[in-house]
This record gives C-alpha cells, sequence and structure tokens, in this order.
C-alpha cells in the first residue's frame, strides 16, 4: 500500500483533468467509474488497517521547503480513516443518485476536485498542507452552488465564500504565530503537527490561539451565532451540493476541533467546556425549533443539520472516550442520513419542483419505497435505537453527562424535538388524503435511484445494530489522544477534567 493516500487525494484531480477531453456523452459513467475506484481504493485503506494501532498510518513525507518547515505529509488514525471512506462512499452515492442537469460535464469535474480537496484535508499532517486543501475546497463548492442553485444562488455562493474565507484567514494568523512560537523555542521553522504537538504552551496563549483556530472551525461546523450562511447555501444549493455539503464539509470543521484544537491546547479546551456546550445547546434547541417552523422540506432537513452537529460538538468537549468517540461516531451518522435525506428531498423535488410541504399529501400512496426509505432514514435522524443516529447520539450524552447532568438533560431534548419536526415532515408528506392532482401521477423510485439509496440504508441499519467493527478503531484512537492530553496539560482542572475521563474508560 506504499503512496496509497497521495493516490487518494490525486487521483480524482488527475481524472478530473483528463475529464476535459471526454465527451458529453460519457462523462457521467466517466465520472462514475473515477469515485467508484476512489471508493474502493479507500476501502483498501481500511483492510490494510492496524484496527491495533492508535497512531497515524500509510505515513508519507516529502520535504516541500526545507528551510521554512513545510512539507508533504500524510497520513491516516482511526479517527480520519472513516470520515475519508463516508467521504468517497456520499461523493460516489451523489453522483450515481443525479439527475439530468445542465453542463453536466462541469458538475462531474467540479465534483472531482472537490472530491481531491476533501480528501487531502483529512490526510494532511502538515498545517500550510492542511490549509491548503481547507481552502481549495471552498472553490469548487462556490461554483457548484452559484453554477447549479436555485434563484438566490450568487447571494448563497458568496455568503458561503466569504464566511468561511474569513475564518480561514483567522485560523491562518493563528498556524503562522504557532510556528513563530515554535521557531522560537527550536530556532527552526516547522509546520509538522507532529512537531506543534511537542510545544508546551503558557495557558494564556493557548486561549488567544484557542479563539484563533475556534473561529475557522465554528464558522464551518456552523456554529451559533456563525450559521446564518447555512440556511441559504443549502436552500439555493443543487441536490449534490447539499449532499457533499451536510455529509462531508461540514465535518472538515469539527475534524479541525479535534486534530488542532484539542492536542495543542489541552487546558484552553477544557476552559471551553462551558461555552462551547452554551453554544452547543442553543445550536441543539433553537435550530429545532426554527426547523419546525420551516414550510420548505429542505430547510427542515438543513436546520435539523445544524442542530444534529450541536450535538456533535459537545461530544467533542466532554473530555472523555464515550463523548469522543460518540462524536465521531455521529460525524458519520450525521453524513449517511443528512446526505440521503437531501437525496430524497431533492429526487422529489425533480418530480413535483416545489418543496413546500403544503403542496404534499398522501403520496406514500404512489410513492411506496420512496416513503419507506424516507421513513428510515427519519427514524435514523431522530435517534431511533438500532439505527445509526442512536449510537453517536447516545454516546454523547453519556459522555457529556459526566461533565454537567443539567446540560445533557436539556441536550437529550433534541430526541424529542427532532422527534417532532420530523414526524410533521413525514405526516405532511406522506399520510392524508391526496388530493392534489400532481401529486397522484407521481413515479415512484427508479431503478438508478434505488440503488442509490439501499446501500445508505443497509449502513444505517448494519451500524445501528452493530457498530464495533467501526467504533472500535475509532475509541483507540481516541483513547490515545486523551492520554496524551492528560500528559501535556498544565493546569491542575485539565488534568483533573481529563484523568477522570481516562479512568473511567480504563474502568469499563
Amino acid at each position: 500500500m506504499d503512496n496509497i493516500l497521495s493516490i487518494l487525494v490525486f487521483f480524482p484531480a488527475v481524472a478530473g483533468l483528463l475529464g476535459f477531453w471526454v465527451n458529453k456523452e460519457y462523462i457521467r459513467t466517466y465520472g462514475i467509474t473515477v469515485v467508484s475506484i476512489e471508493f474502493l481504493l479507500s476501502l483498501g485503506l481500511w483492510f490494510s488497517f492496524d484496527m491495533t494501532n492508535a497512531g497515524m498510518q500509510f505515513l508519507e513525507f516529502i520535504p516541500l521547503i526545507p528551510e521554512m518547515g513545510i512539507s508533504y505529509s500524510l497520513g491516516v488514525d482511526g479517527i480520519s480513516l472513516f470520515i475519508i471512506i463516508m467521504t468517497t462512499l456520499m461523493t460516489l452515492i451523489g453522483m450515481a443518485s443525479m439527475g439530468e442537469t445542465k453542463n453536466i460535464k462541469n458538475m462531474i469535474l467540479s465534483l472531482l476536485f472537490l472530491e481531491m480537496t476533501m480528501v487531502g484535508v483529512f490526510v494532511a499532517l502538515d498545517a500550510i498542507l492542511f490549509y491548503l486543501f481547507w481552502e481549495l475546497s471552498l472553490v469548487p463548492m462556490l461554483y457548484i452552488i452559484g453554477a447549479w442553485g436555485g434563484p438566490k444562488r450568487i447571494y448563497a455562493s458568496i455568503k458561503f465564500f466569504l464566511y468561511t474565507f474569513t475564518g480561514s484567514l483567522i485560523m491562518l494568523v493563528g498556524m503562522l504565530y504557532v510556528a513563530y512560537i515554535y521557531h522560537g523555542v527550536t530556532g527552526v521553522w516547522s509546520f509538522a503537527l507532529s512537531d506543534w504537538y511537542a510545544l508546551i504552551l503558557p495557558v494564556e496563549t493557548q486561549l488567544w490561539l484557542f479563539s484563533a483556530f475556534f473561529i475557522g472551525f465554528a464558522i464551518k461546523v456552523p456554529m451559533f451565532p456563525f450559521h446564518t450562511w447555512i440556511p441559504y447555501a443549502h436552500g439555493q444549493a443543487p441536490t449534490i451540493g447539499s449532499v457533499i455539503l451536510a455529509a462531508v464539509l461540514l465535518k472538515m470543521g469539527t475534524y479541525g476541533f479535534i486534530r488542532f484544537s484539542l492536542p495543542m491546547f489541552p487546558d484552553a479546551s477544557v476552559m471551553a467546556i462551558t461555552p462551547i456546550a452554551v453554544l452547543s445547546l442553543i445550536m441543539i434547541i433553537y435550530t429545532a425549533m426554527i426547523a419546525y417552523a420551516q414550510k420548505d422540506i429542505k430547510q427542515v432537513i438543513a436546520y435539523s443539520s445544524v442542530s444534529h452537529m450541536g450535538i456533535i460538538m459537545l461530544g467533542l468537549f466532554a473530555m472523555n472516550a464515550e463523548g469522543l468517540s460518540g462524536s465521531v461516531f455521529q460525524m458519520l451518522s450525521h453524513g449517511i442520513v443528512s446526505g440521503a435525506l437531501f437525496m430524497l428531498v431533492g429526487m422529489l423535488y425533480e418530480r413535483r419542483h416545489t418543496k413546500e410541504l403544503s403542496e404534499f399529501g398522501g403520496i406514500a400512496a404512489v410513492m411506496p419505497k420512496f416513503a419507506i426509505i424516507f421513513g428510515i432514514m427519519l427514524m435514523a435522524s431522530v435517534g431511533l435505537p438500532l439505527t445509526i443516529g442512536f449510537v453517536g447520539e447516545f454516546l454523547v450524552l453519556l459522555g457529556f453527562y459526566q461533565v454537567s447532568p443539567m446540560i445533557t438533560i436539556l441536550a437529550g431534548t433534541s430526541i424529542i424535538l427532532g422527534a417532532v419536526y420530523m414526524l410533521r415532515v413525514m405526516k405532511m408528506t406522506f399520510f392524508g388524503p391526496l388530493d392534489k392532482a400532481e401529486n397522484k401521477v407521481l413515479k415512484d423510485l427508479n431503478t438508478r435511484e434505488t440503488w442509490s439509496l439501499i446501500p445508505l440504508v443497509a449502513i444505517v441499519i448494519w451500524l445501528g445494530v452493530y457498530p464495533k467493527p467501526v467504533l472500535a478503531p475509532i475509541d483507540n484512537s481516541v483513547k490515545a489522544l486523551l492520554i496524551f492530553m492528560d500528559e501535556k496539560a498544565i493546569t491542575a482542572e485539565a488534568k483533573e477534567m481529563i484523568n477522570v475521563a481516562k479512568s473511567t474508560k480504563e474502568v469499563e
């Protein structure tokens, strides 16, 4: 498996460049073939991954600018492994389910370049390399929203770009300052994460740097109050854009907290637990209420997505293995479920050219396969036991209960609120009288759509019933992260918080 990570990163981009010479008639087949190979390569990572090794594997290192300490450094651990697999899977399924669209060749080539940047973010072990992939991901998504979106697509795409680009610049300032500190301590420049992890920073410095990275990652998540770009982006983006945005791009923010904030600034991370818990609660409850008030199905799913990202953020700052492992698993769950729901809404829109809830009703009678799959994904979204959505949410709440029972109880209302607004969507869309003539002639899922959704249904049930194959390697890497944070922490408060979490896991 030599250079497998480099192949994973650059294969879609190289194929995208070659795709300019592919005839339009064959571009869909070409694109699906490329992303299928990419998915199989990512599965190869899983089969070759040493599940007992909590550290980085498949390491690659090439000095790029040695005098500045900038290198081409790649690797994966149990945390990034499954996020990469989810990325390649959702790109494949999103492209396979995509209906006819204008300039389909440009769309497919944009998706191939976008896949390169997403995979690059999750394998980069050099801060500058990470930042390059992070920023480059904005370009194809900006194009996808702006070229194929709804009536307000230009406004939505510009708002998406300005928000995320501004946060990225602040994060870059933080990165440069960390490199400056490292140079002051060692006399050499380095942007390698392994070198940065070795830095023991004063608490005051940690707080300033944590804030800089926080802004960049929080906007991408998106956390309250930086979330206002997401309803426009989802509302105006084409279906494939919403699928990739919800399934993968939002996870780049939460992944950034795991890869940078927690290991580099353990004391500041512990001090941020309460503020971030409060912001997460607002995300969970406030956006759930907004979701209930929506009249557009896609906007319900969009605000639901923000609400569930609040659960993920809560788990990240539980500072124990249950919360962190549950948070990473919930990233996968949210990516699969929200991506599938956006796909389903897109399929419905292709048939009726409206997303208004009031325009539907009783369509389960004419679209039974669609209704069944939508119902399964809906139940996974609200955390029904034996579905993928239950595992992550349960672990997050279990983990944060050790930190604050009251906040956990309030966060648990997400399950109730989620059931309220999602069952409302189910009722208004699929049940009641079939009294609109346009709905009576709706066609059920075709073969292409059905086979695109079946793998997601299988994953939702499989990992809901038996999550161990995925959860075990995640837990190994999470436990190693907690041990590292404990050893690096300066303040007694931070050591106590992390030690409690670690000892709890060891007792289990």
